[in-house]
């Protein structure tokens, strides 16, 4: 079938067996008495049916003609083409015949040996039918399937398996195999052999002349069954004598599973299966055996899928013929299964063969009787197989306490639920294996460069998990795995991957700095090794938690945290599924008949569609996907547009883009011209266009690995060097660090310089990671603390010892006793300076710490170190007093960032001059004498704290829009989602989602669209939508955290949302003027208002009043959409120019507020008496006002204003917050906290207001309701 096409479950019928010819001489020698017992045959394809299998009438058939070849069964006819083995003959079609050709994926000269992998049989007693499956693999990696029936029928004198005729009544001796081969695209094995079950019984009763149109008839009903779209619908159709049903796949990026796969777990035990997958993972050649041919696809589908995400890219047969046994002597890694009869042959005759036998359940290779390979490293493998344990595998046991079905149908059902829930758990157990095994991969990617640091990971590994790691980072399975993460794919891999961190990974998540072991991982690596336990490992993976107030208790060893997942995780039950029964097949096969049965499922589909309307969306667009494959299938386009029109308001993500696309490219003039008059298809067909268009420029997916360059290094150059090897990606950051490596001209980095300074870099980490210290000075540090600088032994004022320097203070390590003595912590300390101490009759250069509450100054003998410690615990405290001063943590973090680079550039140049270049590094302790260092009193106050939304990429964003969302009393899935949340929206339709309990990161990047975002509203804690500036609403699930519905009624972009609380009715405007009211639960459009103006900014609603913002007016809408009241731009503000930026409300005092873009006051209307004159209220240092909120009785205003305060930050562009008293009219607060223009603010529950700014600040602030 072409793939633009609707899929179905058939894709051919293909009869095999031994020629008439063969059968004939066979007959003759048997009645000679000169044939032997057991006979061989060479198998032949005798017959071909493919659909379509009814011819449309001429007229009607023109344009599925012009797309494709037409394929029709076919009746290979031996005895008028005896040498045609594998060429189509004259086709036979329901009412014609004609030459047509086979489907193109489904190769006739391979399919016999395949389908007779063990011979075709000749035998003296009739046999069992017996079933195998089969899996063909393209050169793209494309799979088809195939389900094969062997029957047995008497060979009779004169007649071939697949003949019309009557034959000889002679009792026949001899039986011969035929089989029967259903070739689907899709992998369901178990309802293609439950057909093939049900067509059996009539080939068992039927006559030998009436095969033919039986098998036909069979082939043609199968072709009209549909495959379920992705998600939660299964299909259900009656085949008698029993009920099949077509289990959906879980998304569009797995397959369907329609096998046991708990069949492995009756065949190896857990330690055998991880090393099965431990081989696959490793792409080694492996050859599963088995006396049943059956077994080898199914056990080799199952472990396919336990590799779930990471997909297996190597060659794979899982079924081998005799004749086939050569294709094992390949070079390169393959997944094969052959007979048991083979495997002494095979094992003799390779070498470095994994062989697998089913059987009896034993791994060995062909050198050898045990498996020597690197295993999965023990801590993933003793979870898997603690989990392995626990699963119910036995229906019998799980039916004991029911009671006895009476009707097949009825325990078919119980089976098919007992095997869900199975299937489900095995799956989360695989997906957590997967997860313990590659968790920390993410912490080692680059997504700007697409640069995976592999290296980097290694170290990070147990020396006895190395081998295993280093085999698989060079696999193609894992390369391709890389490129679903580089992509931020959100999968069932990193739903897992992000809901089972710890609250301490979470943390370290939200501040970027270099890894060093925290005295907690130092301790559990301790109390691992006294234990003797061989799950100790450098993590090397931790960040400083830079909130002083924060501290962690550990439930369990963190050493343990990243393979310790929450029994609820796993034991989340499967959604619920909905299963939708197809009507009963036309008992005809006309075309007249089928077109009614066509019709007969729209309506059953229109009536389930209006049944599910306003109650479950996922599900509706189930049915709208499946009602427009039939309505395309029944040659109404139009009607097959408006269904999959409808799926961007219900699910996006099934949006079957190849065939829309090709519908739209098949319409007929008149066709268009109708389409063209229904608004929502024009849009639709106007967006295919454009999205196709789009498609031609490919997206970039390549994976590097970090190398060092060999090449001289200029700015650009060196910025996407340090980025990638993962010392630092803030690009500013880099910038000075170029210039302390390049001190002097020209300026460029030498790569025997950048390769010094990476190794000395990694040196530092590496001996961070040996730090020992003793458990009595543990005790007096924070679980997060890490040792960052140690000095060597010197003489202080406190006596001989070591200064250690952590991310909160320096203390002295002493000599003999290995004693604590706490020097100073950074936001305690208030002066630091080089000395000079008398030693015999020379002075010393020295470093004096004061600290406040301490009178003795602390002195230390630091020699030639002197100046090196004294520029970093400058730069040390003077990050702390930012940080405590602004209340954001990333000052700190981004001082240590410095105070680390400092000692690698000195310790890398190792020249007179290398104090100077480091110093370039010390960016706080610069700029505290150009910027003030106290922030205003009432700004700190009231800032309670910051946090940075573009920690992850290499320069700030401007934060466009915030949402907050209260959280939720119950949840049945996680504490996180409970909590409420933060939606920040960033440039580039790029959303990141904070946990507004703890400001942790959830998600670092749901993409919606590619444009800038302009407006948020939460509805009903289940959806997010958001106004792009393409026009589109996106709406956002916030369970699943994607971005699955798109509104596109809009023309121009969407400035602004509102939703009544009394109706639930949402409200969305457009620049244009639009004004669209949405029906909440359906999605759909239930009035359209236009504004008369430039440009419709914003809209709010108040007692089902609109009031609309425009450039140069605000407006009060009738109910009937019609204006009521217009406030316009006083004629001042109209000559500047300038425009209204914002407006509020306040209906209990009768007050309009409103700020404008270019102007420096507010404007105060009274909404009820018209004739009163506004009011101007002048706003101190304010340039213009970009955004409002109400909070409480008070108006939050958001400001830019430009202040040259000299130095490096002349004329930077600086803002404030003001807060407005609602009955004084006057300015309560002045809160400056953002270096750069706010861009919007959003509410807390009243209890507090969050400020976003342009990029280049890039931060939200936390403030204080009073």
């Amino acid at each position: 079938m072409a793939d633009h096409l609707p899929p179905a479950l058939l894709e051919a019928c293909v009869v095999l067996g031994a020629s008439s010819d063969k059968l004939s001489e066979l007959y003759q020698a048997v009645d000679n008495n000169e044939a032997p017992d057991l006979l061989l045959l060479e198998p032949e394809v005798l017959h071909v049916l493919a659909p379509p299998f009814v011819c449309r009438p001429q007229d009607e058939s023109d344009a599925l003609r012009s797309q494709g070849t037409r394929r029709r069964s076919f009746l290979r006819k031996k005895r008028e083409h005896p040498s045609a083995a594998a060429t189509p003959s004259q086709a036979s079609c329901i009412g014609e015949s004609e030459d047509v050709s086979v489907p193109k994926d489904i190769d006739l000269m391979a399919l016999p040996q395949l389908c007779f992998p063990g011979g075709l049989q000749v035998t003296n007693e009739q046999k069992d039918e017996q079933f195998h499956f089969l899996v063909f693999t393209d050169v793209f990696g494309n799979k088809t399937h195939g389900v094969v029936m062997h029957c047995y029928r008497p060979i009779l004198e004169g007649m071939s398996i697949f003949q019309n005729g009557a034959g000889s009544s002679k009792f026949s001796k001899l039986f011969s195999a035929y089989g029967i081969c259903i070739i689907s695209k899709y992998p369901y094995f178990t309802a293609i052999k439950d057909c093939l079950s049900c067509l059996l019984i009539q080939l068992r009763t039927c006559r030998l002349s009436d095969m033919e149109e039986r098998v036909k008839e069979f082939a043609a009903k199968l072709s009209l069954v549909p495959i379920p779209p992705p998600g939660q619908l299964h299909l259900m159709f009656t085949l008698r004598p029993l009920t099949i049903v077509l289990p959906s796949r879980e998304n569009k990026d797995h397959p369907a599973i329609d096998l046991d796969l708990h069949l492995p777990f009756f065949c190896f035990r857990p330690q055998q299966l991880l090393q099965v997958l431990s081989c696959l993972l490793q792409e080694q050649r492996v050859v599963l055996f088995s006396a049943d041919w059956a077994r080898l696809t199914l056990v080799a589908e199952s472990f396919l899928l336990f590799l779930q995400p990471l997909l297996w890219q190597q060659p794979y047969v899982p079924v081998l013929a005799r004749g086939m046994l050569d294709f094992l002597m390949a070079p390169t890694a393959f997944l094969m299964g052959c007979h048991l009869s083979h495997f002494e042959e095979v094992a003799a005759e390779t070498d470095h063969l994994i062989l697998i036998n089913i059987d009896n359940g034993s791994v060995s290779t062909s050198c050898s009787e045990t498996l020597d390979l690197p295993e999965i490293p023990p801590a993933a493998a003793d979870c898997f197989t603690q989990r392995c344990q626990a699963l119910q595998i036995h229906f019998d046991l799980h039916q004991c306490n029911h009671a006895s079905c009476s009707d097949i149908s009825e325990q078919r059902a119980r089976r098919r639920a007992w095997q869900h829930n199975l299937n489900h758990d095995i799956q989360r157990i695989a997906l957590e294996l997967m997860v313990n095994i590659f968790r920390d991969v993410s912490g080692h990617l680059n997504y700007e460069h697409r640069v995976f640091n592999s290296q980097e990971f290694l170290k990070t590994r147990e020396p006895a998990e190395q081998l295993f790691y280093k085999t698989v980072l060079d696999t193609h399975i894992f390369h391709f795995f890389l490129k679903d993460r580089l992509n931020r794919k959100i999968d069932n891999f990193a739903r897992m991957e992000l809901i089972t961190r710890s609250e301490m990974q979470r943390v370290k998540a939200m501040v970027e700095a270099p890894r060093r072991p925290t005295m907690q991982e130092v301790q559990a690596r301790r109390r691992s090794s006294i234990a003797g336990s061989q799950l100790s490992k450098r993590l090397g993976m931790s960040l400083p938690n830079l909130g002083d107030d924060q501290t962690f208790s550990f439930q369990r060893n963190s050493l343990l945290s990243r393979i310790s997942i929450p029994d609820t995780v796993l034991r989340t039950p499967p959604k619920p599924t909905k299963v939708f029964k197809l009507p009963d097949f036309p008992s005809s096969l006309s075309f007249h008949s089928v077109q009614g049965y066509y019709s007969e499922l729209i309506q059953q589909l229109g009536k389930a569609i209006f049944s599910v309307q306003n109650e479950n969306s996922s599900l509706l667009a189930r049915f709208y996907y499946l009602r427009g494959f039939i309505n395309t299938l029944y040659g109404r386009r139009l009607e097959a547009l408006g269904d999959f029109q409808n799926l961007y308001r219900t699910d996006t993500a099934i949006f079957p883009t190849q065939l829309v696309t090709w519908l739209v490219d098949s319409l007929h003039r008149d066709e268009r011209q109708q389409a063209d008059r229904r608004p929502e298809l024009k849009r639709l067909i106007l967006k295919v266009k454009t999205d196709s268009e789009k498609l031609l420029v490919q997206p970039d997916e390549h994976v590097t690995k970090f190398k060092l360059p060999l090449q001289t290094l200029h700015l650009e150059e060196f910025v996407r060097c340090i980025q990638e090897c993962g010392i630092v990606k803030d690009v500013a950051t880099i910038h000075r660090l170029f210039d302390a490596l390049s001190d002097g001209e020209p300026k460029r980095v030498e790569p025997d310089l950048f390769k010094v300074f990476y190794n000395f870099w990694k040196e530092m980490e590496g001996q961070a990671q040996d730090v020992d210290l003793p458990s009595e000075v543990i005790d007096h540090l924070d679980n997060s603390e890490c040792v960052y600088k140690l000095s060597s032994c010197i003489k202080t004022s406190h006596g001989v010892g070591k200064i250690a320097m952590t991310q909160k203070r320096l203390f002295l390590l002493s000599v003999g006793r290995l004693g604590f003595l706490e020097i100073a912590k950074f936001r305690d300390i208030e002066d630091v300076k080089i000395s000079s101490a008398p030693y015999l009759l020379v002075r010393i250069p020295s470093l004096r710490i004061k600290t406040s509450g301490k009178l003795e100054v602390f002195e230390a003998n630091l020699k030639t170190e002197t100046e090196h410690w004294n520029l970093m615990v400058k730069e040390m405290w003077a990050g702390r007093r930012m940080a405590d001063q602004h209340k954001d943590p990333q000052y700190m973090t981004q001082a240590l960032t410095n105070v680390l680079l400092i000692d690698a550039v000195m310790g890398c140049l190792q020249t007179p001059r290398s104090i100077i270049a480091a110093s370039k590094l010390a960016y706080f302790d610069k700029i505290k004498y150009e910027v003030p260092m106290m922030v205003p009193k009432t700004t700190s106050e009231t800032l309670k704290h910051k946090i940075n939304p573009s920690l992850d990429l290499a320069e700030p964003q401007t934060v466009h829009v915030l949402l907050y969302t209260p959280g939720q009393l119950t949840c049945n899935d996680s504490a996180a989602e409970m909590n409420p949340k933060l939606w920040v929206a960033l440039s580039g339709g790029r959303v990141v989602v904070f946990d507004a309990a703890s400001w942790s990161m959830l998600q670092d990047c749901i993409q919606v669209g590619e444009t800038q975002l302009n407006c948020m509203l939460g509805l009903v804690q289940e959806q997010v939508w958001i106004g792009s500036q393409d026009s589109v609403i996106y709406i956002i699930d916030t369970h699943s955290m994607s971005c699955n519905k798109q509104l596109t009624e809009h023309r121009h972009e969407v400035t602004g949302l509102t939703v009544d609380h009394r109706d639930v009715q949402m409200y969305s405007c457009s620049s244009d003027g639009t004004v669209l009211q949405w029906d909440s639960a359906s999605l759909k459009v239930k009035r359209q208002i236009h504004v008369s103006c430039d440009r419709l900014s914003s809209i709010q609603i108040y007692d089902g009043t609109l009031w609309c913002c425009c450039d140069d007016s605000i407006v009060e809408l009738k109910k009937s959409g019609t204006p009521q009241r217009r406030m316009a731009l006083p004629d001042d503000l109209l000559s500047m120019p300038s425009i209204f930026s914002s407006f509020i409300l306040v209906p209990e005092r009768g007050q309009l507020w409103t700020g404008c873009s270019d102007s420096g006051e507010l404007i105060l209307w009274h909404t009820n008496n018209h004739r009163r004159p506004f009011k101007r209220i002048s706003l101190p240092g304010c340039s213009g006002v970009t955004c409002m909120i109400q909070v409480k009785d008070q108006i939050w205003v958001g400001c830019r204003a430009w202040s040259g305060i000299g130095g490096q930050c002349e004329d930077q562009l600086r803002s404030q917050v003001l807060v407005m008293d609602a009955e004084s009219h006057t300015v309560a607060k002045e809160l400056q906290a953002h270096s750069d223009s706010i861009q919007t603010l959003c509410s807390a529950e009243d209890r507090y207001v969050l400020s976003g700014s342009a990029r280049r600040d890039g931060k939200i602030a936390i403030w204080k309701v009073e």
